[in-house]
């Protein structure tokens, strides 16, 4: 969870300027729903108490509970020894203040290559003055960065010296293991949300933060976040298919904001005769074409990418058309106001009987964590000011005002403790 880490130090940092100087001037000026995104992070740290949910003003307290089938999923990843946010009493503040300064080590680590020559190395492990000279940075500086990612645990160095790495960091930051996702944290959190990251402040008060859309429209950004992001959805749809969503036997789905088009390649390769088209803007629709271009003759042949920006009033399907349509990572993407919008275009385009996915970072619905789902929803401030921070009664409360039976919504546990997925049925 260290790649969050600038997350936990932006949001105690933003905490003591919200919630302890100057409540009459910084908090009126922000948005509702910006304000409720600091304060989930916040809580899911303990760094603020929640009020009892009977005491709330909020209109959460004041809407009846949806009735939501729970399913919890095995974790994609599981770190079984890791030390959970959610755990002790009270916020460890060194850790959260100075995370920040791990986050960084991981990514140089990553940049550098220090993961695979080390791996190279066999294990036996390999001395700091090799490492030194293979990774392009012979100075003492590198035995400063070894030593801490020695002491956060990425690696190991042994009483002569040699250095091998933790059994977390051999199975997902090397670029040969099949688990690898260093690639998305090195291009998407490291340089690109990171530095987003920074602005967070500013944005708390000024509500200003580009767009989505307007980020994606510099072609090396809408190319670096769609490569970084293809491999991590690649898993979570497999994951998805192989455990717990029976896709039976459709034949067209409509994949909203696809980026890459991974869900889609996976759905379509599980599913004989299933065609998809993703609606995508036209940058990041660039990028997905090439990656299109890489997949199997009967993937690619049943795919297809159609430009659009996802929160246009209309898209450029047929009423009816689709078995299943698909979300992913988009709801906290968007403006609060035009998600209802999404859901209701949605309800248009599936046949009858079918099937909405929304899958995103959400937190429970007691808005006190899980703490990396909370965060991520911090996160999006950075990019989307006047977005929601989103749990499912949430998304379920807005897909039935559209026309979905909220009694028939299903919640169900994805990448454990970061993101849910819901499932809402046309009549």
């Amino acid at each position: 969870s260290s790649h969050f880490c600038s997350s936990l130090a932006r949001a105690a940092s933003i905490g003591s300027h919200c919630f302890v100087r100057s409540s009459r001037l910084v908090v009126p000026a922000m948005a509702a729903v910006t304000r409720t995104a600091i304060v989930r992070a916040a809580r899911s740290l303990a760094v603020v108490q929640a009020t009892p949910l009977a005491a709330r003003s909020s209109r959460l307290s004041a809407a009846p509970a949806p009735t939501v089938l729970a399913q919890v999923l095995t974790p994609v990843r599981k770190f079984a020894s890791r030390v959970g946010w959610e755990e002790g009493e009270d916020v460890d503040l060194d850790s959260v203040a100075y995370g920040f300064m791990a986050s960084q080590a991981l990514f140089a680590g990553l940049e550098l290559g220090i993961f695979d020559q080390i791996a190279s190395a066999g294990a036996a492990g390999v001395d700091a003055a090799t490492l030194r000279q293979k990774c392009g940075c012979d100075a003492p500086r590198m035995t400063t960065l070894l030593t801490a990612l020695t002491s956060v645990k990425c690696l190991r160095r042994s009483p002569d010296g040699m250095y091998t790495l933790s059994p977390n960091t051999a199975q997902y930051m090397v670029t040969s293991s099949r688990h690898f996702y260093g690639d998305y944290l090195k291009f998407q959190i490291g340089r690109q949300f990171y530095h987003r990251m920074g602005a967070l402040p500013e944005v708390m008060v000024s509500g200003k933060a580009p767009s989505y859309a307007s980020w994606f429209s510099d072609p090396e950004v809408a190319q670096t976040y769609t490569q970084a992001q293809h491999n991590g959805s690649v898993a979570t749809a497999k994951y998805l298919v192989k455990k717990k969503l029976q896709l039976g036997g459709i034949s067209d789905m409509l994949d909203v904001g696809g980026g890459s088009g991974a869900f889609s390649y996976v759905f379509v390769g599980a599913t004989p005769g299933l065609k998809s088209t993703v609606l995508e803007l036209p940058e990041v629709c660039r990028t997905g074409e090439k990656i299109r271009a890489q997949q199997p003759d009967e993937v690619r042949e049943r795919v297809n990418f159609v430009e659009l920006d996802a929160t246009s009033p209309k898209w450029p399907v047929s009423d009816e058309a689709f078995d299943v349509v698909l979300m992913s990572y988009i709801s906290g993407s968007v403006p609060e106001p035009i998600i209802e919008g999404l859901y209701a275009n949605a309800l248009k385009a599936l046949r009858p009987g079918g099937r909405l996915l929304v899958h995103d970072f959400m937190v429970n619905d007691s808005l006190d964590g899980p703490a990396l789902g909370a965060l991520w929803g911090l996160q999006h401030v950075t990019v989307n000011a006047d977005g929601l921070g989103l749990c499912p009664q949430e998304i379920i409360s807005r897909m039935g005002k559209v026309g979905f039976d909220e009694a028939k919504c299903e919640t169900l546990e994805m990448i454990h403790g970061m993101t849910k997925l819901i499932v809402a049925h046309k009549s």
